[in-house]
């Protein structure tokens, strides 16, 4: 009886670029449970814009990672990161009109608003390099 050869998996070694956005994306999430949670009074933006400078951090360990990863569909994951951020953008601007709406205003839009764009970047980044890892 032969042995049935390995099957070619596209399950190829990648650093974590989907977890740290997607611990980016987290991080937003909780700072913007921790402002709401407060409302109507002063959030602690302390603590909030903690939560933001690790998120941004993390986009940054990404943005690292992409500079050093060699061997990859780059065509692949520009189309899929230009649409899914098109969708993403537009729906942070819609959040961000609700908050100019509700009079938010100062270091809370502030921070606000940067959450949001780590929102709109983190998903992209998630979704166009999961479907570029597995691209020939």
């Amino acid at each position: 009886m032969s042995e049935n050869p390995p099957i070619a998996t596209p399950d190829r070694p990648f650093p974590p670029v989907a977890w740290l956005s997607t611990l980016a994306l987290g991080t937003v999430i909780v700072g913007g449970i921790v402002m709401s949670s407060y409302a109507p009074r002063p959030a602690p933006l302390g603590i909030v814009g903690a939560l933001l400078g690790v998120a941004v951090v993390l986009l940054a360990a990404v943005v690292v990672i992409f500079s050093r990863l060699r061997d990859f569909a780059w065509a692949t994951f520009g189309r899929v990161f230009k649409w899914a951020l098109l969708a993403y953008v537009i729906e942070a601007g819609v959040i961000e009109f609700a908050f100019l709406h509700d009079h938010v205003s100062g270091a809370a839009l502030a921070i606000l608003s940067a959450m949001l764009v780590v929102f709109a970047v983190s998903v992209p980044t998630t979704i166009a390099f999961t479907v570029a890892r597995y691209a020939d």
